[in-house]
């Protein structure tokens, strides 16, 4: 019997497609499903399907997207996946995962207290609050609770710009994420978990404090030492992720911080470094999770 691989996407971009490729050539026939056409069935013969194709045909799941939409169409994309994990179907990464790194704030609290260095944050739903903490720090980060690639993130040291950026917020009812900002000479670190292994690690140099590769920085290779590889291992391993991509921060005091783990990492960036096919590392790593599971 043919085994079968479904990839879960917004839309069959370049890294599904890497991903299909590399199943093809491993005998696995990819299937691709768009995560916003999701239909699930309670009763009767119940299943989850895209288009009357059912989910539950493939032997594993490959999560590449989970796109911004209501409250609702968010709590039902991975309640779906939920069910399908408890069907017995293997999701990489799983849904678990993929919620504790989802949210900013869940992943910084499981990173702090397990007692890694994580950049001093602060959440809060009200404006008075988030006022008085730029006042405190002085210096900080203000992203998007949900978000990637750097987009929505804002750099803010002026009390009137903080003022005026968090009354914006208030409006629109965002949530308020300040992160105090950490001096890193405009560049940064990634680290490509796959498993218990650091497979490959680039350098990002912004050209300003943004380092994200999607905003405009220059890669470089990089090996890590054996700390930042361990630690990169325990912070992906923290949130119950296959693979990840962690960021890491060495700041000019020389502490190294962790600012992210992405549970649907890119690596269209890391290619650029390596002279593997990363694609392949990531379904060579499910399909041993695949035996494993049947064995």
């Amino acid at each position: 019997m043919t085994r079968k691989v479904g990839i879960l996407s917004s839309q069959r971009g370049w890294h599904a497609i890497a991903l299909e490729e590399s199943l093809l050539r491993h005998g696995v026939q990819p299937l691709f499903f768009s995560i916003t056409d999701l239909a699930a069935w309670i009763g009767g013969k119940s299943h989850v399907e895209v288009h009357g194709e059912r989910l539950e045909d493939c032997q594993a799941l490959l999560v590449r997207t989970i796109p911004l939409g209501s409250l609702e169409q968010i709590i039902f994309r991975m309640d779906a996946l939920h069910r399908l994990e408890n069907l017995g179907i293997l999701i990489i990464n799983s849904p678990t995962s993929i919620e504790r790194t989802v949210d900013k704030f869940y992943t910084d609290f499981l990173l702090r207290d397990a007692g890694i260095a994580t950049p001093r944050t602060m959440v809060t739903e009200d404006f008075e609050q988030a006022l008085a903490a730029f006042r405190e720090m002085g210096d900080v980060i203000v992203k998007p609770l949900f978000g990637s690639e750097g987009k929505g993130m804002r750099r803010v040291s002026d009390e009137d710009t903080a003022y005026r950026i968090f009354r914006s917020l208030e409006l629109d009812r965002y949530i308020f994420y300040l992160q105090e900002y950490i001096p890193h000479g405009m560049e940064d670190l990634r680290a490509f978990v796959v498993g218990d292994q650091v497979v490959a690690a680039m350098r990002r140099k912004g050209n300003g404090w943004k380092t994200n590769y999607a905003q405009g920085a220059q890669v470089e290779p990089v090996e890590l030492d054996a700390s930042l590889k361990e630690l990169s291992v325990r912070a992906a391993r923290l949130v119950g992720a296959d693979y990840a991509g962690v960021d890491l921060l060495p700041a000019e005091d020389g502490r190294v911080y962790v600012l992210e783990v992405n549970s649907i990492p890119g690596w269209r960036g890391l290619r650029k470094t390596v002279s593997f096919d990363i694609a392949d590392v990531i379904v060579s790593y499910m399909l041993q999770r695949m035996e494993h599971s049947n064995a």
